[in-house]
């Protein structure tokens, strides 16, 4: 019994440090030098401000910001198995509208929270796929695009957790990107939408590029292809800013590592 007591104790230490490990990097990801100035202690603003998160999980934001994760299955439920299309673009129209909103209250009841901070940008990316998935499903977007637009995330995702081991601080945003996103979400509202419908430009004869071939579409697809030109550039414009930051990085540990060795050698001396 005592060799089972202590296995098991064995196995909540690591398992207890790997809850720490994530929730640490989760703040990272969210607002590093908020997290950063609460771990050394440095804070000075209130806890529930935007730079002093608080650890609260039932707040008022949190409340609406999960409120919006329910439209946004209710309208997938909705769009793909033909139910009533103005109910279903009404639950994604108020579920995108009030983006803004949780933050706002938020701050102003100053009840930010890290639960908050992290799921907030989640739930942007849920709605944007959500719409993606659902325009791709009822053959209203190119299934192109929807690997794309969610492939592309998915990569960036991955290699800014593989860029963590060289630096805690994740990259800002680009203006590329915010101007991606801007059109990303314009195109596939009114994809939704559906008008006004644009005659076929009969530029291409290919079946992957409607709108310019020769299938009309709603307008919203020129949005979403400008938008998926940005977000290609947004890419590689982040994997350029990620391996100047992995190789600068090499460098000084390098450096740091050389002299190192020099005083070591000048103590032997």
């Amino acid at each position: 019994m005592a060799f089972t007591t202590g296995t098991c104790g064995d196995m909540g230490v690591p398992l207890a440090e790997t809850k720490e490990k994530i929730k640490r990097q989760g703040k990272n990801l969210a607002d590093h030098d908020a997290a950063v100035a609460q771990a050394a202690g440095t804070t000075t603003d209130p806890v529930g401000t935007p730079n002093n998160p608080s650890n609260q999980v039932l707040t008022v934001a949190n409340c609406i910001t999960l409120c919006r994760f329910v439209l946004t299955v209710a309208f997938l439920v909705q769009f793909v198995n033909g139910g009533n299309r103005a109910v279903a673009l009404s639950c994604y129209a108020i579920a995108a509208v009030t983006d803004f909103l949780d933050g706002q209250v938020a701050r102003r009841t100053q009840t930010v929270s890290w639960v908050g901070k992290i799921m907030d940008p989640i739930m942007d990316r849920v709605l944007l796929f959500t719409g993606v998935l659902g325009l791709m499903i009822t053959g209203e977007l190119p299934i192109w695009v929807a690997v794309f637009v969610i492939g592309r995330d998915v990569v960036l995702f991955l290699g800014e957790l593989r860029l963590q081991r060289y630096r805690t601080r994740p990259v800002d945003v680009i203006y590329i990107g915010k101007v991606a996103t801007a059109l990303l979400m314009t195109g596939f509202c009114d994809l939704l939408l559906s008008v006004p419908q644009i005659p076929a430009l009969h530029l291409v004869h290919v079946a992957w590029l409607p709108g310019f071939n020769d299938v009309g579409a709603a307008l919203g697809i020129y949005f979403v292809y400008a938008g998926v030109v940005c977000s290609f550039i947004t890419a590689v414009r982040y994997f350029q800013i990620g391996f100047a930051i992995k190789h600068e990085v090499l460098a000084e540990r390098a450096k740091a590592a050389q002299e190192g060795d020099s005083e070591d050698s000048g103590s032997v001396r």
